[in-house]
This record gives structure tokens, C-alpha cells and sequence, in this order.
């Protein structure tokens, strides 16, 4: 028998057709340049109207928050459905199963379906990272395949996970993760490069300001701009 807790899953889409806005729809698609359909649901609105869904459909183990996750993902019709399935899989209560290793198998499916920045960088961030601050010694090695994978978005997922890690950066992984990456030419890879270095540098600017100048032969002009761009001035982080 499927672990799929259908119920919260019919619960969630429910809930996000209420109140769906069909004039916002179109904009907000446009806006993200989404293939799928969106309801037309900021945010906060859609926070607000899942809570109680959430609160109400509590998930009994690893394997029904897995299978869940990923029916309202693999299911969706629009991209809100997608959003919720990345809220249920980082709700609080669920940090243990959230947090496992066993939990990045189902990240990478996420990552290489959702295939937008969009998806992507939430996932990255708030759902790969906790994995690897937690569990670094069994995560790092899936990290570095997938900084070298031909899967752009397991790419720019391995560049930028430990965004907002602070001291628990782990530095020589991130550093190979953007060596890896360097030279394309790809504007995502680029700019996540420059992001995760000018996220690091909040914390160690003198090593982003080394790194970039031992790398800057490598770094495109957009990665060393973003890099820089709180710790040099911009008559220095232009050039090249």
C-alpha cells in the first residue's frame, strides 16, 4: 500500500484553487517563465491557507513525508503544488526524516524535474544545505559528483547549497564546486558563482577577495562583479 497520504495531499490542492487569482496568474508566469500554469498565488497567501492544511494532515513517518513530497511534486498541475510540496518537505516537524542523507535521493528528483531557478535555489538552499551541515561527511561526496554532473541544476545546486551555512561553510568544498564550474558559460552557473562568493564574503571577506584573485582568469566578469560587490569598489571588480 502507497504511504501517500492522499488526503493531505487533495487537502493542498484544494486549498491553493480557493484562492487562486486568475489576473495575477499570467503576469506571475511571465514573470518566472514557467512552462506549468500557475494559480496566481503570492506567497504569503499561499503560506496562510497551508498552514492549517498542514497542521491538520500530520504525517506519521519518513516514508509517508517522502511519498507525499512527492506526489503533490510529480502530480502538480501548477507550480504553487510544486511550491507546497517544498514547504511540506521543510516543515519543523518533519527536520528529522528532512535533514537525512536518505533525504537527498529525493532532493536530486526535485532538482533535476524542477529544472527552474525558481524551484531550484529553494531546494538548494533550505533543503540540500541543512542535509550537508548535518551530515557533511555523507553528503559532501553527492555534492561534488553533482558540481561535476552534466545536469546543469545539480551544478548550480552544489555552487550555492551552502549559501547562509555561515561558519559552517565548508570552504574547500565550495571552492571546488565553483572550480568545477568556472568556465561556463551558463548566466545561472555565473551568477550563482558570484552569489555563493558574495554570501561567503558576509563572513570571510578576505578569502572571497583571495579566491577571486587567484581564480580571476577563470571567473566570468559577471561571477567576479557579484563576488566583489560589497568588499571592493566597482572601478576594480569591472575590469577584465
Amino acid at each position: 500500500m502507497s504511504a501517500t497520504d492522499t488526503a493531505l495531499v487533495d487537502a493542498v490542492r484544494s486549498a491553493l484553487r480557493e484562492i487562486a487569482d486568475p489576473e495575477a496568474a499570467e503576469p506571475m508566469r511571465a514573470y518566472v517563465k514557467s512552462a506549468m500554469p500557475l494559480l496566481g498565488i503570492k506567497k504569503p497567501a499561499r503560506t496562510a491557507a497551508l498552514r492549517p492544511v498542514f497542521a491538520a494532515h500530520p504525517l506519521r513517518d519518513a516514508d509517508g513525508w517522502r511519498a507525499t513530497v512527492l506526489e503533490l511534486w510529480d502530480g502538480a498541475g501548477f507550480r504553487e503544488e510544486r511550491y507546497a510540496a517544498t514547504t511540506l518537505a521543510q516543515l519543523k516537524p518533519y527536520a528529522a526524516y528532512a535533514t537525512h542523507p536518505d533525504a537527498l535521493g529525493l532532493y536530486d528528483h526535485m532538482v533535476v524535474t524542477g529544472a527552474w531557478w525558481d524551484l531550484v535555489d529553494e531546494l538548494a538552499i533550505r533543503s540540500v544545505g541543512p542535509v550537508l551541515r548535518a551530515h557533511p561527511d555523507r553528503t559532501a561526496p553527492t555534492v561534488r559528483r553533482w558540481a561535476r554532473d552534466a545536469d546543469l541544476w545539480r551544478r548550480r545546486t552544489a555552487v550555492i547549497c551552502q549559501i547562509g551555512s555561515k561558519a559552517g561553510t565548508d570552504v574547500d568544498l565550495l571552492a571546488e564546486a565553483i572550480e568545477a564550474n568556472a568556465h561556463d558559460k551558463d548566466f545561472f552557473l555565473r551568477k550563482g558563482i558570484g552569489w555563493a562568493l558574495r554570501e561567503h564574503a558576509k563572513r570571510d571577506p578576505e578569502w572571497v577577495r583571495a579566491f577571486v584573485a587567484a581564480h580571476e582568469a577563470d571567473l566570468s566578469p559577471l561571477s567576479r562583479r557579484e563576488a566583489l560587490r560589497n568588499i571592493d569598489p566597482p572601478s576594480i571588480v569591472t575590469r577584465g
